[in-house]
């Protein structure tokens, strides 16, 4: 597909790419931190990432949000936000310091991401969802490698203080959301949404898949990266390194990742991504060798691309003015495990790291045995295999 110039295609890539610029940064920097600055313990490091998906939890509030601002604004002020909580970390480098601006920087990441979600739906066709889709996460990836770029030439070389480098990855996202806000005209909407909640059953299955997800990325996110820190020894540059090459292969696969899911389908997409997750996970638990485990972190990066089968999953079953309201739903839905995973599994960490890391395969196991029900060739009417709602009751 051709993007052009001031389309809104254009839009969400810049969107997504200003996104990855302060989260990359704070992803980057958050173990070390918190490790160096902070004095955080496992229990610590459950309980911030505890706090940081309480946003995302009460991502269905964004439709009450939307009765008041139009949803291509609500980007840029929540792009702001994001910034903002990214640029003031470095100067409170204290557990209340750390968990406040986590939270602030955590609004604004899940509500932009909810948006961007929703907009990208609504924006861009079913026949080219999943390429568009991967070329969102290569723009993504390319953001964050000039993030880890800069946060490795600047700790490494210059030995910059970690409050300057929050501050860089912070103010390139303010910078970007300003510039959109003043450049970009505001589009309309192809198909009127919804301003209510909504949840309908036969939607149960997308909902089971994004639970699952959202259990399942948070062993990842939260325990992947410290066992490389923890265990391994990573500094502040090595993580960077390792983010640069994750990248890197984002750029390069993300979008053939997403061409390949239209050509074979979601079902197939998602069965091969919970396979080799189980994998992993199990990889994660006995794994002794630095290599290997970074070895193991490339691959998860890579499957966990494959989600995009989800999101074009369920665009082809939704009713075009459920997207908007649903976006939030799922978000929620996506971050109800996500809220007590990181604190519980904080303290089984501290007798058990490899227990956290079987869990994770199991969580990917029962993700499995949902994606053998999703169809061939889903669409209203045909969104399950078994447990399908009746074709008269689809707007239930």
């Amino acid at each position: 597909m051709k993007i052009t110039k001031n389309s809104p295609e254009l839009l969400l890539l810049l969107i997504a790419a200003g996104t990855a610029m302060s989260f990359a940064v704070w992803q980057n920097l958050l173990n070390n931190f918190a490790i160096e600055r902070a004095a955080f313990t496992g229990v610590e490091i459950g309980i911030l990432q505890s706090l940081r998906e309480i946003p995302g939890f009460l991502a269905f509030t964004i439709i009450y949000v939307l009765l008041l601002i139009r949803e291509q604004r609500m980007a840029y002020v929540s792009m702001v936000l994001l910034g903002l909580g990214t640029l003031l970390t470095g100067f409170f480098p204290s557990a209340i310091g750390f968990y406040l601006t986590t939270i602030l920087m955590s609004m604004g990441f899940h509500y932009l991401e909810t948006i961007q979600n929703s907009l990208t739906l609504q924006w861009v066709s079913k026949k080219d969802a999943p390429e568009f889709l991967g070329k969102m996460i290569a723009a993504k990836a390319a953001a964050s490698i000039l993030a880890f770029s800069l946060v490795w030439l600047l700790f490494e070389f210059f030995h910059f203080d970690y409050k300057w480098i929050y501050i860089v990855g912070g103010g390139v996202s303010l910078f970007i959301a300003f510039y959109s806000w003043n450049h970009f005209d505001d589009f309309p909407q192809k198909v009127y949404q919804s301003k209510k909640l909504i949840l309908r059953k036969r939607y149960w299955l997308y909902y089971a898949l994004q639970f699952m997800s959202g259990a399942r990325r948070q062993i990842f996110v939260v325990f992947a990266g410290f066992l490389m820190v923890e265990k391994f020894g990573f500094s502040v540059g090595e993580i960077s390194i390792l983010f640069l090459i994750n990248s890197a292969f984002n750029i390069f696969m993300a979008p053939r990742i997403g061409r390949l899911i239209a050509k074979i389908g979601e079902r197939n997409s998602l069965i091969f991504e919970y396979i080799g997750l189980i994998a992993v996970f199990c990889g994660y638990a006995v794994v002794e060798n630095s290599n290997i485990a970074v070895g193991l972190y490339i691959l998860d990066h890579l499957f966990f691309a494959m989600a995009i089968a989800q999101k074009t999953y369920f665009q082809k079953i939704a009713n075009p003015t459920d997207i908007a309201s649903t976006a939030g739903v799922s978000f929620t839905i996506n971050h109800i495990a996500a809220v007590v995973i990181p604190v519980i599994f904080g303290a089984l960490w501290l007798s058990s790291p490899s227990l956290v890391f079987y869990v994770g395969a199991v969580f990917a196991g029962i993700s499995l045995l949902l994606a053998f029900n999703v169809p061939s060739n889903p669409e209203a009417g045909n969104e399950t295999i078994m447990g399908r709602i009746p074709h008269n009751a689809l707007e239930t």
